[in-house]
């Protein structure tokens, strides 16, 4: 009903905002990780953003509970008083700093362009979890889909397209390993966040907050296991210029805000939304990196962007035999 009642103008303003957060953050954090001045820590980085998206949700569930009191009540219920609910939803926080860490070292390795084509198999990672764990089915179009998408990938990391601009050593074959982990546990994470969300009545900002409170403790473990040494020898800011705190503002405001107007669009839209920023990531890697366009590059990324849009196509043929069901009824009656 919602995508009934939102007006066109609105959903291409979501439409938009989300191709550009996409885009920008794959592009800005490549950058981020390619220039030869003092290399900030990726650790701290995906922990600071697990801190403000933790701010932010506690923002939004003030506002949703309408008073602090009912706020107090809803925080000492679900928080302080549900140890069995945030070692639920520390299994979620444990897969997306795996994912988030991921995504820095892919983009230490690979151009933003590469990334952001490989990275779509998220969509046949996620759709196998689906079938799995949460008992749905696909349609021959979106099976057919995943396999055009694979090939697409195939054919983007055949031979990956070389970035001339880039001076830092890379490791190509370490950032495709690095995007398979990521995408795995992006699948797996969101869907068995959709099962828990779906098993209650909870607030999705309770949910979250759980999740990130878990989350920090997790990326700060990792902090230490991974950087303590150098942290503790440098400071955890270490490397931060303006630029690096755009990349984790990016990474936590855009994930909300994204998370917020996805009910807003439909799959044709995210389907538009993901090609949009595949193109946009590839314009900005020729000009900023040098990247060199080779034709198996072209031809997967469009595989990729038309194996996207058949996946997101509806499931026209059960909605039509109800509605003439309907009518059938109707007449009879």
């Amino acid at each position: 009903m919602a995508l009934e009642t939102v007006s066109v103008v609105f959903k291409l303003y979501c439409l938009t905002v989300m191709t550009l957060v996409a885009a920008t953050y794959t592009v800005t954090l490549r950058y981020t990780r390619t220039i030869s001045s003092d290399m900030y820590f990726s650790t701290t980085a995906v922990c600071i953003s697990e801190v403000i998206k933790l701010i932010l949700s506690l923002g939004m569930l003030t506002k949703e509970m309408g008073s602090p009191a009912r706020l107090k009540s809803t925080l000492v219920e679900h928080i302080l008083c549900s140890p069995k609910e945030l070692l639920k939803l520390s299994v979620p926080s444990i897969v997306y700093a795996i994912q988030n860490n991921m995504a820095f070292l892919a983009l230490s390795n690979l151009d933003a362009a590469v990334y952001q084509v490989t990275y779509q198999l998220k969509i046949p990672c996620t759709a196998l979890c689906t079938v799995l764990m949460l008992n749905r089915s696909l349609n021959r179009l979106q099976w057919f889909s995943v396999f055009m998408l694979c090939c697409g990938v195939t054919l983007v990391q055949w031979k990956p397209a070389q970035s001339t601009k880039v001076q830092v050593a890379q490791n190509p074959f370490l950032g495709f390993v690095a995007i398979a982990v990521a995408v795995v546990c992006s699948g797996f994470a969101g869907v068995y966040f959709e099962k828990v969300l779906k098993s209650s009545d909870t607030s999705l900002w309770v949910r979250n907050i759980q999740m990130y409170i878990s989350g920090i403790v997790v990326t700060l473990i990792g902090v230490w296991i991974t950087d303590g040494e150098k942290v503790l020898e440098n400071g955890f800011f270490f490397g931060y210029t303006p630029i690096v705190c755009f990349v984790v503002l990016l990474a936590s405001v855009g994930g909300l805000y994204t998370s917020v107007v996805v009910k807003y669009t439909d799959n044709i839209m995210k389907g538009f939304s993901a090609a949009a920023a595949i193109v946009l990531s590839t314009v900005a890697s020729v000009f900023m990196f040098g990247l060199q366009i080779t034709f198996p590059f072209v031809s997967g990324a469009l595989l990729v962007c038309v194996s996207i849009y058949l996946y997101g196509l509806p499931k026209t043929e059960t909605p039509m035999l109800s509605r003439q069901d309907d009518k059938q009824r109707l007449i009879t009656v």
